[in-house]
């Protein structure tokens, strides 16, 4: 029995990407902005309807240098119910995450309950476009623009996700994207930042390589965080293919909602109007009284079935080791994030499942047992 794994890699035709491999090694420039990565970048700007965009070696980097290029300090208010990298790009620089709890329409953080949780020390709002859903931003910016707040997005679920034809990368002052393996698009590893202006994006270059302005001039403390051509040149194969690998998910998506809507304790999102998805994820969410099993009876019981699911977001950000003993990580205060992430199940969803792969799934979860 195969196993059907909860994503799969978009890859490039081996043998293009060798030709742009020849490119390269006879340019004998394989780092440091060079032809593929500038092209990648003017490539991605018109894909994603963005103005700017800064290339980065994983998608973790451009939330630290976001926050630092934004000079955020003391507080900034986030969400529980993301992937780590989120909070911890807080903490590296520094800043105290301050957690609010999420809308359950949305995933997303809940703007409802932002106010509350902004105190003087509170510079920022990091929130988080779960599943590729887009947040309230309208509501955030609001909030935002009252108190002077920035609005930095980890928007590493959201490639290609537009509300009513604006591309959702626009939103706040930043946007960063992740090109994880996993994901979407991808670049085997690599990110990037979203930004509005041609002064800002300057500035993130320089932090991107170590803050050099020239060859003998640093401005900044910066890190090292660049691109290289390899992953320059495979990431611009994979932009000719992301829309049909978008479009073969989306099918899947359709599947999975035709076959499970009338499963009595499974629920799941519907597309929203006006969004143009990626169906980067497809999440359930288990009731246990109504399904007559647990969202982990039946996590296990697809993995023995060989189904790879994951529980994600599961634990959530606030119950670990160092950040659980913020006042704001209190259970208590965070009674949606908990609830959907002890319900949540995302199943597999990627551009290679077959009708047979489909069929396992559904089988498995409609036959509760």
């Amino acid at each position: 029995m195969n196993k059907i794994t909860v994503t799969s890699p978009l890859l490039p035709d081996l043998d293009e990407f060798h030709q742009l491999l020849q490119e390269i090694w006879d340019s004998k420039w394989i780092t440091n902005n060079g032809s593929f990565h500038k092209r990648l970048e003017q490539a991605l700007c018109e894909y994603l309807k963005v103005p700017y965009i800064s290339l980065f070696t994983n998608g973790t980097l451009p939330l630290i240098t976001a926050l630092q290029a934004l000079r955020i300090s003391g507080e900034v208010i986030t969400t529980p119910y993301s992937f780590v990298a989120t909070t911890h790009s807080i903490w590296w620089n520094g800043i105290r995450p301050v957690f609010v709890d999420i809308d359950p329409a949305t995933g997303g953080i809940d703007p409802d309950r932002i106010e509350a949780a902004i105190t003087p020390k509170t510079t920022a709002i990091m929130p988080v476009h779960v599943y590729g859903k887009p947040c309230r931003t309208a509501e955030i910016q609001a909030i935002a623009d009252k108190y002077g707040l920035r609005v930095i997005y980890d928007a590493a679920h959201a490639f290609g996700v537009e509300v009513d034809g604006r591309s959702i990368l626009n939103e706040g002052d930043m946007s960063t994207l992740s090109f994880h393996a996993t994901k979407v698009y991808n670049t085997i590893e690599g990110g990037a930042l979203v930004m509005h202006d041609a002064q800002t994006k300057q500035r993130i270059d320089y932090l991107k390589n170590f803050g050099f302005a020239g060859e003998t001039e640093v401005v900044a403390p910066g890190i090292n965080s660049k691109m290289d051509e390899m992953r320059s040149a495979y990431g611009l194969l994979n932009l000719r293919q992301v829309d049909q690998a978008i479009e073969a998910r989306h099918q899947v998506a359709i599947r999975y909602r035709e076959a499970l809507r009338d499963v009595e304790g499974i629920t799941f999102w519907d597309d929203m109007p006006g969004v143009r998805h990626n169906y980067s994820y497809f999440p359930i969410f288990v009731d246990a009284e109504k399904y007559g099993m647990t969202r982990d009876q039946l996590y296990f019981k697809l993995r023995d079935q060989g189904i790879l699911g994951r529980r994600y977001f599961y634990p959530l950000i606030s119950t670990f080791s160092t950040y659980r003993g913020l006042p704001s990580a209190r259970r208590e205060n965070l009674p949606m994030a908990t609830k959907m992430a002890e319900e949540v199940i995302c199943l597999p969803m990627h551009h290679l499942l077959s009708e047979q792969d489909l069929d396992r799934i559904i089988c498995c979860i409609k036959i509760v047992q």
